[in-house]
């Protein structure tokens, strides 16, 4: 979360909390709370002074980045569990959490960085807990907010498609209807998915695009993570990373971002279809307009002939793809028998060095 941001709220929060008690969405909380299973954990993410905390149901964590605010909370909401903690690195155990409801609490967390941070919110949720979102609609970034009475807080809004994308790829189903434009408000519900979570944020060197998640590879949070897939010791072996099955650690230490083409966990890729495929590829492709690497690797050639060259063979491709040059590998499986070991690594080392070549 933005520093500074959280600083304004240590030192001017609760005058704003003050006169923002009313829990304009009350109704939205109370249904939350009847969408998480009973005594199920759920989480309030930036609780502020707790002004939503009552309509949620029990029993609840409360996090919120400033103590100030959180010991507001505990004031007015006894009986919760109350932490300090900031929604880019959730100190929540893996799968732990049944639900989470964040009402205007992303919106501090810059456009570039959300990925990653709702990356980190599906790791610690269980497959099918639901999750309340609610941003500032808009495009607007920045601390220089219009009519913002508390002053120097940092807010980023979002248009809706867009932030219908980034939640998608970070390994949610939008429930049918619910990505609402209010006003200035942006809110949606989404479920989240046994599948995995983009891994992407700005100055990627490489993006790895896989075909989509295996179940091995879904429960294990880690893409390629099925026995004998060969795609990490390629990646290890070429220089690529520098720890093996640790895709955020790929991103934010080596540049080397990883998404999927199609989100839907399959145990094989012939059950996907060309329409999976069509509509996966729009939304890499405006995801690598966006944060701009310095190259797109697409592991296995089956999803690049299905959605855009029947005819392609695996090396650099002919044109860009959202404006940046793109690579296709074979399949790293580990039926691939045709692909060795040396193989796949000469394949990864070539894409990085298109990542790497000036312009």
């Amino acid at each position: 979360m933005h520093r500074p941001t959280v600083d304004v709220y240590q030192d001017r929060g609760l005058r704003w909390a003050a006169t923002h008690r009313r829990a304009g969405r009350a109704a939205d909380a109370a249904s939350f709370d009847a969408a998480v299973p009973a005594g199920a954990l759920r989480v309030d993410l930036g609780c502020g002074a707790g002004r939503y905390a009552p309509h949620l149901g029990t029993p609840l964590i409360a996090l919120d980045a400033s103590p100030v605010m959180l010991a507001e909370c505990r004031t007015a909401v006894p009986g919760a569990r109350y932490v300090v903690g900031d929604v880019e690195a959730l100190p929540f155990a893996t799968g732990s959490l049944a639900g989470a409801w964040s009402c205007m609490t992303h919106l501090h967390v810059p456009r570039v960085d959300l990925p990653l941070a709702l990356w980190d919110l599906h790791r610690s949720l269980a497959v099918g807990a639901v999750v309340d979102l609610q941003v500032l609609g808009g495009d607007h970034e920045g601390t220089d907010l219009p009519d913002d009475e508390v002053g120097g807080r940092y807010f980023a809004a979002w248009a809706r498609d867009d932030l219908v994308d980034v939640v998608t790829g970070a390994g949610f189903m939008i429930e049918d209807g619910s990505a609402i434009e209010d006003g200035d408000e942006l809110r949606l519900r989404a479920r989240r998915a046994r599948t995995l979570a983009d891994t992407v944020g700005p100055s990627m060197a490489l993006l790895v695009c896989g075909l989509n998640p295996s179940p091995a590879s879904a429960d294990r949070g880690v893409g390629f993570a099925r026995p004998g897939n060969r795609f990490w010791p390629a990646a290890l072996a070429a220089g690529l990373v520098d720890r093996d099955r640790d895709a955020h650690r790929a991103v934010t230490v080596d540049g080397v971002g990883m998404t999927d083409l199609v989100k839907r966990t399959t145990r094989t890729a012939a059950e996907l279809t060309v329409g999976e495929y069509r509509d996966g590829l729009a939304r890499v492709e405006r995801l690598v307009a966006w944060l701009r690497p310095g190259a797109v690797c697409f592991v296995g050639l089956a999803g690049w002939r299905s959605a855009v060259d029947r005819t392609a063979t695996a090396g650099v491709q002919p044109g860009t793809f959202g404006d940046r040059p793109v690579y296709v590998m074979p399949s790293t499986s580990g039926l691939n028998g045709r692909s060795s070991l040396d193989d796949l690594t000469a394949h990864l080392r070539a894409a990085r060095a298109l990542a790497d070549r000036p312009g």
